[in-house]
């Protein structure tokens, strides 16, 4: 008879997060697939469990699904972890999954920790509507294909990002988006846990040093209602159609663009963007 699946989530920090199901879980399945099993070993420790593992990560995971999923065939039954929170978000897990559904193995899930849904719930930003949209690409083109699909979203949207890019990110969420309610949360359940509740604009002009550091978690204000007032300024315009020009658009046609999303005149913007 063949095992099971469980997708089991651990804690985003505070070790004590970990729920009592999980902790049995982990205590009871023949083997455990982790992200990095370093990372995995200090929460077995924790715990007082010793169990086999096995690696599997973004860089090995068709090789390793295959043998995961063998091995649940056989009868053994593993959990999946990733380093901190639910596996399958933004996470190589979700192969592993849809692997096991391809074969017919029965997937069970541990609910636990999510950095997405902490992060929204402390953001004082709306969580009645909301869109994840992982890491943004560090490719220039990905990147701006990216965010331009994103211009008109009226829901809140989620972003990963690590500190070392962050200024990069804030700067294009301005450009972007313009002038828009930004929650910046920080090493969530740590020590230094933080929420900075500010604006694209603002965290774009205070925050380009790179002094923000940890695990962080950007939720950004959702496109304003079409009528509304005063949505973008002049200067947001310029500084999306700049975005643009940097992202291989020409001056004329980025004009054309930031004016199509702001409501500003082509002229008028391709003007201040010439100065």
């Amino acid at each position: 008879m063949a095992g099971i699946l469980y997708v089991t989530g651990t804690p985003i920090g505070n070790l004590s997060d970990l729920s009592p199901r999980a902790a049995q879980v982990l205590g009871e399945v023949d083997f455990i697939a982790a992200e990095d099993t370093r990372v995995t070993l200090k929460l077995l420790n924790h715990l007082g469990i010793k169990k086999p593992m096995v690696s599997y990560y973004e860089h090995n995971k068709r090789e390793r699904g295959e043998i995961i999923c063998a091995r649940i065939e056989q009868g053994e039954s593993c959990a999946i972890v990733t380093d901190a929170g639910m596996p399958c978000i933004s996470d190589p897990g979700e192969d592993l999954v849809r692997l096991c559904a391809s074969r017919g193995i029965r997937t069970v899930v541990v609910p636990g920790p999510s950095a997405v849904v902490a992060a929204l719930a402390i953001s004082g930003l709306s969580t009645g509507r909301f869109c994840f949209e992982g890491f943004l690409s560090v490719n220039k083109k990905s990147r701006s294909e990216h965010l331009q699909s994103l211009l008109h979203e009226r829901r809140t949207m989620i972003f990963y990002e690590a500190p070392h890019k962050l200024p990069a990110t804030l700067r294009d969420l301005f450009a972007f988006f313009g002038d828009r309610r930004l929650s910046i949360v920080r090493e969530l359940t740590k020590l230094h846990e933080e929420v900075i509740r500010t604006t694209t604009a603002d965290a774009a002009a205070r925050f380009s040093d790179g002094s923000v550091k940890g695990e962080i978690v950007l939720i950004l204000e959702g496109a304003p209602e079409p009528d509304a007032a005063d949505a973008y300024t002049l200067e947001s315009a310029v500084a999306l159609a700049r975005e643009l020009t940097e992202h291989g658009k020409k001056a004329t046609d980025a004009a054309k663009e930031a004016a199509a999303v702001t409501g500003f005149k082509k002229n008028e913007i391709y003007r201040e963007l010439m100065t």
